[in-house]
């Protein structure tokens, strides 16, 4: 690595495994059904954006406490964590696979989804931003991003500019279903309601997919680092 392209280009998959989240998407497809759509979209929105940033830069800043490379090119520490972390995330993919809902059992949403309604605009940005930063999926992936950002050898001003483009890749699954709110209400209702249905059948397999896939993923960047 080295260049900014080339960190970003290594972080795609990172900033893919949190965007593909579906939780979030359905809380964020619930607000944007609500009679306060735009203010809840918005919070929202906002607090996932800031949750990302905050968490990726925490990790990218924490990178910079491991190691340098050694004489030979290896980073044996950071390939240490970068196995930890993959580790932790098939692990997960695992948890989730053997807690999926039997095939005639209609999948149940967590309780705090039905009281969406009733949410404040501050609600709803805590809310977003503790799905975005407290998660342990998107804690896993936001460390591995961080670790791989951190060690990119990049400068300062590219650094931003890397962690600012990959929150934004991480957040465009609740940016765009609120910008078509916005902008389609009338074509984003229905088309809303059916990806929330889809989402919600289909969560554990979605998740379950994307944690293997990650895991290996972090796990083959972690033997690289040898």
């Amino acid at each position: 690595m080295g260049t900014t392209l080339e960190v970003i280009g290594a972080v795609l998959t990172n900033a893919a495994g949190i965007a593909i989240s579906p939780i979030p998407i359905i809380a964020v497809i619930l607000m944007l059904m609500s009679p306060r759509a735009a203010r809840l979209g918005l919070a929202f929105l906002f607090g996932w954006l800031v949750g990302i940033l905050l968490t990726t830069t925490v990790f990218t800043l924490l990178a910079d406490l491991l190691p340098e490379q050694s004489a030979s090119g290896s980073r044996p520490v950071l390939g240490v964590v970068q196995l930890a972390l993959g580790g932790g995330l098939l692990l997960l993919g695992w948890r989730k696979w053997r807690s999926r809902p039997a095939p005639d059992v209609t999948p149940e949403l967590p309780p705090w989804m039905s009281k969406i309604d009733g949410m404040s605009v501050p609600s709803a940005a805590g809310l977003a931003l503790a799905l975005a930063a407290v998660n342990p999926k998107n804690l896993l992936v936001a460390a591995a991003a961080g670790a791989t950002i951190g060690h990119g050898d990049l400068n300062t001003g590219a650094t931003v500019v890397t962690i600012v483009v990959f929150s934004f890749l991480a957040g465009l699954t609740v940016l765009l279903p609120v910008l078509f709110a916005l902008f389609a209400p009338i074509a984003a209702a229905k088309a809303l309601t059916g990806i929330r249905t889809w989402l919600t059948t289909n969560n554990a397999t979605i998740m379950t997919v994307l944690l293997v896939v990650l895991g290996v993923n972090v796990i083959g960047k972690g033997l690289g680092a040898f």
